[in-house]
Protein backbone atom coordinates (compact mmCIF):
# COMPACT_ATOMS: atom_id res chain seq x y z
CA UNK A 1 0.00 0.00 0.00
CA UNK A 2 1.37 3.19 -1.45
CA UNK A 3 0.84 6.22 1.49
CA UNK A 4 1.69 9.77 0.47
CA UNK A 5 1.84 11.72 3.88
CA UNK A 6 1.11 15.00 2.18
CA UNK A 7 -1.55 14.29 0.93
CA UNK A 8 -3.73 12.09 3.15
CA UNK A 9 -4.29 8.72 4.07
CA UNK A 10 -8.31 8.97 3.80
CA UNK A 11 -8.92 9.89 0.18
CA UNK A 12 -12.64 9.55 0.25
CA UNK A 13 -15.59 11.53 1.24
CA UNK A 14 -17.48 9.68 3.16
CA UNK A 15 -17.33 7.30 6.55
CA UNK A 16 -14.63 3.99 5.47
CA UNK A 17 -13.08 1.47 7.54
CA UNK A 18 -9.79 2.39 8.35
CA UNK A 19 -7.40 -0.46 7.83
CA UNK A 20 -4.91 -1.80 11.17
CA UNK A 21 -1.71 -0.55 9.31
CA UNK A 22 -3.19 3.21 9.18
CA UNK A 23 -4.40 3.03 12.38
CA UNK A 24 -0.72 1.95 13.65
CA UNK A 25 0.92 4.86 11.62
CA UNK A 26 -1.00 7.61 12.60
CA UNK A 27 -0.94 6.62 16.31
CA UNK A 28 2.54 6.13 16.35
CA UNK A 29 3.11 9.43 14.65
CA UNK A 30 1.04 11.01 16.93
CA UNK A 31 3.32 9.62 19.99
CA UNK A 32 5.73 10.62 18.45
CA UNK A 33 5.24 14.08 18.23
CA UNK A 34 3.69 14.05 21.22
CA UNK A 35 7.04 13.16 23.06
CA UNK A 36 8.77 15.69 20.99
CA UNK A 37 5.89 18.78 21.93
CA UNK A 38 6.48 17.93 25.51
CA UNK A 39 10.49 17.92 25.50
CA UNK A 40 10.05 21.57 23.88
CA UNK A 41 7.47 22.99 26.11
CA UNK A 42 10.41 21.85 29.39
CA UNK A 43 12.86 23.87 27.70
CA UNK A 44 13.96 26.22 30.51
CA UNK A 45 10.40 26.19 32.02
CA UNK A 46 8.91 24.86 35.12
CA UNK A 47 6.57 22.26 34.73
CA UNK A 48 5.20 19.07 36.48
CA UNK A 49 5.64 15.42 35.15
CA UNK A 50 2.12 14.97 35.23
CA UNK A 51 1.19 17.93 32.93
CA UNK A 52 4.36 16.82 30.72
CA UNK A 53 3.12 12.98 30.25
CA UNK A 54 -0.64 14.50 29.85
CA UNK A 55 0.77 16.65 26.94
CA UNK A 56 3.08 14.14 25.32
CA UNK A 57 -0.17 12.00 25.01
CA UNK A 58 -2.32 14.45 24.00
CA UNK A 59 -1.95 14.29 19.84
CA UNK A 60 -2.45 10.23 20.01
CA UNK A 61 -6.03 10.66 22.01
CA UNK A 62 -7.43 13.68 19.71
CA UNK A 63 -5.57 11.57 16.94
CA UNK A 64 -7.69 8.24 18.12
CA UNK A 65 -10.55 10.04 18.86
CA UNK A 66 -10.59 11.60 15.34
CA UNK A 67 -9.78 8.12 13.76
CA UNK A 68 -13.01 6.65 15.61
CA UNK A 69 -15.66 9.07 14.88
CA UNK A 70 -14.51 8.26 11.20
CA UNK A 71 -15.17 11.20 9.25
CA UNK A 72 -17.10 13.42 11.55
CA UNK A 73 -14.36 15.88 12.28
CA UNK A 74 -17.05 17.96 14.11
CA UNK A 75 -17.74 15.24 16.47
CA UNK A 76 -14.57 14.67 16.80
CA UNK A 77 -12.94 17.81 17.74
CA UNK A 78 -16.13 18.28 20.41
CA UNK A 79 -14.94 15.10 22.17
CA UNK A 80 -11.31 16.03 22.29
CA UNK A 81 -12.00 19.57 23.16
CA UNK A 82 -13.82 18.31 26.11
CA UNK A 83 -11.59 15.61 27.21
CA UNK A 84 -8.79 18.60 27.45
CA UNK A 85 -11.07 21.16 29.19
CA UNK A 86 -11.53 18.88 32.33
CA UNK A 87 -8.10 19.74 33.50
CA UNK A 88 -9.04 23.57 33.81
CA UNK A 89 -12.40 23.02 35.56
CA UNK A 90 -9.71 22.35 38.60
CA UNK A 91 -6.25 23.55 38.22
CA UNK A 92 -6.15 27.40 36.37
CA UNK A 93 -3.66 27.08 33.47
CA UNK A 94 -0.63 29.59 32.53
CA UNK A 95 -0.92 30.98 28.60
CA UNK A 96 1.95 28.76 28.12
CA UNK A 97 0.31 25.25 28.82
CA UNK A 98 -2.61 26.49 27.34
CA UNK A 99 -0.84 27.60 23.73
CA UNK A 100 0.89 23.92 23.91
CA UNK A 101 -2.12 22.39 24.69
CA UNK A 102 -3.81 23.88 21.63
CA UNK A 103 -0.98 22.89 19.52
CA UNK A 104 -1.00 19.34 20.76
CA UNK A 105 -4.30 18.72 19.60
CA UNK A 106 -3.69 21.07 16.53
CA UNK A 107 -1.13 18.14 15.25
CA UNK A 108 -2.75 15.41 16.58
CA UNK A 109 -5.90 16.27 14.50
CA UNK A 110 -4.07 16.44 11.38
CA UNK A 111 -2.69 13.47 12.35
CA UNK A 112 -6.40 11.36 12.83
CA UNK A 113 -7.48 13.21 9.50
CA UNK A 114 -4.41 11.08 7.57
CA UNK A 115 -2.32 14.28 7.25
CA UNK A 116 1.02 12.73 8.64
CA UNK A 117 3.57 14.89 6.43
CA UNK A 118 1.85 17.77 7.50
CA UNK A 119 1.25 17.13 11.49
CA UNK A 120 5.22 16.47 11.69
CA UNK A 121 6.19 19.34 9.64
CA UNK A 122 3.69 21.33 11.83
CA UNK A 123 4.84 19.93 15.44
CA UNK A 124 8.54 20.52 14.46
CA UNK A 125 7.96 24.61 13.31
CA UNK A 126 5.87 24.95 16.13
CA UNK A 127 8.07 23.82 18.45
CA UNK A 128 11.56 24.89 17.46
CA UNK A 129 9.79 28.09 17.58
CA UNK A 130 8.68 28.00 20.73
CA UNK A 131 12.37 27.11 21.67
CA UNK A 132 13.69 29.90 20.06
CA UNK A 133 11.41 32.06 21.51
CA UNK A 134 12.24 31.42 25.13
CA UNK A 135 16.36 30.92 24.00
CA UNK A 136 15.75 34.91 23.05
CA UNK A 137 13.50 35.62 25.78
CA UNK A 138 11.02 37.26 22.96
CA UNK A 139 8.03 38.95 25.54
CA UNK A 140 10.11 39.18 28.43
CA UNK A 141 10.02 42.71 30.00
CA UNK A 142 13.53 44.86 29.59
CA UNK A 143 13.63 45.17 33.49
CA UNK A 144 12.05 41.88 34.47
CA UNK A 145 14.97 41.29 37.04
CA UNK A 146 14.42 44.76 38.67
CA UNK A 147 10.68 43.91 39.07
CA UNK A 148 9.58 42.54 42.26
CA UNK A 149 6.63 42.52 44.24
CA UNK A 150 6.99 43.76 47.65
CA UNK A 151 4.85 42.43 51.07
CA UNK A 152 4.69 44.56 54.33
CA UNK A 153 2.95 43.95 57.64
CA UNK A 154 2.75 46.53 59.53
CA UNK A 155 1.09 46.87 63.46
CA UNK A 156 -2.61 48.86 62.85
CA UNK A 157 -2.01 52.44 64.39
CA UNK A 158 0.15 52.98 61.51
CA UNK A 159 -1.74 54.67 58.61
CA UNK A 160 -0.48 53.13 55.00
CA UNK A 161 -1.39 54.80 52.71
CA UNK A 162 1.70 57.09 52.78
CA UNK A 163 3.85 55.65 55.11
CA UNK A 164 6.45 54.48 53.05
CA UNK A 165 6.19 56.43 49.37
CA UNK A 166 9.47 58.21 50.21
CA UNK A 167 11.37 55.34 51.15
CA UNK A 168 10.50 53.86 47.80
CA UNK A 169 10.57 56.34 45.83
CA UNK A 170 14.66 56.73 47.03
CA UNK A 171 14.87 52.96 45.64
CA UNK A 172 12.33 52.02 43.51
CA UNK A 173 11.30 54.11 39.89
CA UNK A 174 7.91 53.48 40.39
CA UNK A 175 5.68 51.68 43.12
CA UNK A 176 2.19 50.36 43.74
CA UNK A 177 0.06 49.69 46.57
CA UNK A 178 -1.75 46.77 45.18
CA UNK A 179 -3.81 45.21 48.27
CA UNK A 180 -4.62 45.80 52.19
CA UNK A 181 -5.13 42.72 54.16
CA UNK A 182 -5.92 42.76 57.95
CA UNK A 183 -4.59 39.90 59.60
CA UNK A 184 -3.98 38.65 63.68
CA UNK A 185 -7.63 39.23 64.68
CA UNK A 186 -6.67 43.06 62.99
CA UNK A 187 -3.98 44.18 64.55
CA UNK A 188 -1.53 43.83 61.78
CA UNK A 189 -1.90 45.29 58.32
CA UNK A 190 -0.14 43.32 55.15
CA UNK A 191 0.56 45.27 52.60
CA UNK A 192 1.20 44.53 49.02
CA UNK A 193 3.28 46.45 46.52
CA UNK A 194 4.39 46.38 43.05
CA UNK A 195 8.00 48.01 42.48
CA UNK A 196 10.68 48.73 39.44
CA UNK A 197 13.75 48.92 41.70
CA UNK A 198 16.17 50.77 40.19
CA UNK A 199 19.34 49.33 41.35
CA UNK A 200 18.77 45.38 42.21
CA UNK A 201 22.25 45.74 44.50
CA UNK A 202 20.39 47.61 47.35
CA UNK A 203 17.75 45.41 47.65
CA UNK A 204 18.58 44.64 51.42
CA UNK A 205 19.71 48.31 51.90
CA UNK A 206 15.78 48.93 51.06
CA UNK A 207 14.58 45.98 53.27
CA UNK A 208 16.52 47.66 56.22
CA UNK A 209 14.75 50.67 56.26
CA UNK A 210 11.84 48.80 55.86
CA UNK A 211 11.70 47.56 58.63
CA UNK A 212 13.04 50.34 60.97
CA UNK A 213 9.75 51.74 60.04
CA UNK A 214 7.32 48.32 60.54
CA UNK A 215 8.52 47.88 63.56
CA UNK A 216 10.80 44.93 61.87
CA UNK A 217 7.73 42.86 61.24
CA UNK A 218 7.67 40.56 58.38
CA UNK A 219 8.52 41.29 55.11
CA UNK A 220 8.71 39.62 51.60
CA UNK A 221 10.73 40.30 48.14
CA UNK A 222 9.92 38.35 45.59
CA UNK A 223 10.43 38.77 41.74
CA UNK A 224 7.12 39.76 39.95
CA UNK A 225 4.09 38.15 41.08
CA UNK A 226 0.89 38.10 38.35
CA UNK A 227 -2.79 36.81 39.10
CA UNK A 228 -3.53 33.04 38.53
CA UNK A 229 -6.19 34.38 36.45
CA UNK A 230 -4.25 36.98 34.20
CA UNK A 231 -3.05 35.25 30.74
Amino acid sequence: MSIDIFQGMFQNGGTQDVLPLQFLLCLLASLAIGVFLALAYTFKARYTQSFVVTLALIPATVCLVILLVNGSIGAGVAVAGAFNLVRFRSVPGSAKEIGAIFIAMGTGLAAGMGYLGYAVVSALILGCISICYTQFGFGIPKNASQRKTLHVTIPEHLDYTQIFDSLLGQYATSHELLSVKTTNMGSLFKLTYQITLKDSSMEKQMIDDLRCRNGNLEIIVSREETAVYEL
